[in-house]
């Protein structure tokens, strides 16, 4: 990880922990902090601009179960904490050389939202935004590449959706992230192609999620 990513993680970390650590004012009948399991259906909307070959990037669809905590500092406001692990096949399609299997690599994108909750009801829509940090591990290369080498990842990301209560402290949650991420990737295929090609690779995944939360 480059000392960006470092430090973008840190300033992350370090605004959950002053959450943690406070005792913020609001209304006491408001559950501060609330939990939720989701199952996620990642989708990537790929683009890739590839150095000498040219071509594209083909990356891979992922369902993946995704836990998220969020504190409320009242019933409208409220920050959340989005885990969830990915894992994607990717190929360079179309380029000089034909489609290039480069195997899979996993993506950590934990991501931090503010959101605003519209209460008055059993159903309560919220919207939010915030910041994504990407981090690439468990890199397999494939068949074609000795090495590929991705860039840890620092974007935006845009989240919709909705709870509907079950009763006071259960409810059923359905929820909608873009996420703005890019990355510039490294291929060695000195071997198979005699040189080391570089790409800018916008992956920026659509996640829809269903499931079920708790408030505490």
């Amino acid at each position: 990880m480059g000392k960006k990513g470092i430090f973008v993680l840190a300033i992350l970390m370090a605004m959950i922990t002053n959450v943690w650590a406070q005792d913020v004012p609001g209304n006491d009948d408001t559950s501060k902090w609330q939990f939720r399991l989701r199952g996620i259906v990642v989708t990537p909307d790929e683009s890739a601009d590839i150095e000498t070959i040219g071509g594209d990037a083909s990356i891979s669809t992922a369902v993946v179960p995704e836990f998220d905590i969020s504190y409320f500092f009242d019933e409208n406001w409220s920050l959340e904490l989005i885990l969830a692990t990915t894992k994607h096949d990717v190929e360079a399609v179309g380029t000089a050389a034909g489609d290039l299997d480069l195997g899979h690599v996993w993506l950590l994108p934990p991501t931090l939202t503010g959101q605003y909750h519209f209460t008055g009801g059993d159903f309560v829509p919220y919207v939010g935004a915030g910041l994504n940090l990407t981090l690439f591990y468990g890199v397999d290369e494939g068949p074609v590449a000795d090495d590929v080498d991705y860039d840890t990842s620092i974007g935006y990301a845009l989240q919709g959706g909705f709870d509907y209560m079950l009763n006071d402290k259960w409810f059923l949650n359905l929820d909608v992230k873009k996420l703005f991420l890019n990355t510039d990737a490294t291929v060695n295929a000195t071997t198979a192609l005699g040189a080391t090609v570089g790409a800018d690779v916008d992956i920026n995944p659509w996640i829809i999620g269903f499931g079920v939360g708790v408030k505490l």
